[in-house]
């Protein structure tokens, strides 16, 4: 599920493959187990914000030393979304909240989201709506073959 941190252009990219997870337990544990969250992490949204927050505000673990940002990236997130769309919402909600947190303190946090869905909808995270990359915008583009 999770895949193992580099360093790119001065940020940590760290992956998880969304598709992976059978349930909103397997994702918030895999992401705790790539960002070295301690050991009581994985058993709801509140300690994963709290954890998340640790990681991206105060870089307090799961951010190797010589990153200057983390990047997470969420590959078929929709397989994942839709099987659990409350829990897929307020975890992209949570990294959003946490990321404008540690733009405060001069932090860089950054998530892409991955869907192989070309009719994927989402509702706006952190109040801000999520868009197509301009290759994409049409869903014409969107369509594979």
């Amino acid at each position: 599920m999770a895949g193992r941190a580099r360093v790119s252009h001065g940020y940590q990219v760290t992956r998880l493959d969304a598709a992976a997870c059978s349930s909103e337990g397997d994702l918030l544990r895999g992401i705790g187990a790539a960002l070295d969250f301690p050991d009581f992490h994985g058993r709801s949204l509140d300690v994963f914000d709290d954890c998340f927050g640790d990681v991206a505000v105060y870089a307090a673990y799961g951010i190797v030393p010589e990153a200057t940002g983390l990047v997470l990236v969420f590959t078929d997130f929709g397989v994942f979304a839709a099987a659990y769309p409350e829990s897929g919402q307020i975890i992209l909600d949570i990294v959003a909240d946490n990321a404008r947190r540690a733009a405060l303190f001069g932090r860089r946090v950054m998530c892409l989201v991955h869907s192989s869905d070309p009719q994927i909808e989402c509702a706006p995270v952190g109040a801000m709506p999520l868009l197509w990359n301009d290759a994409e915008q049409s869903n014409a583009s969107r369509r594979v073959g």
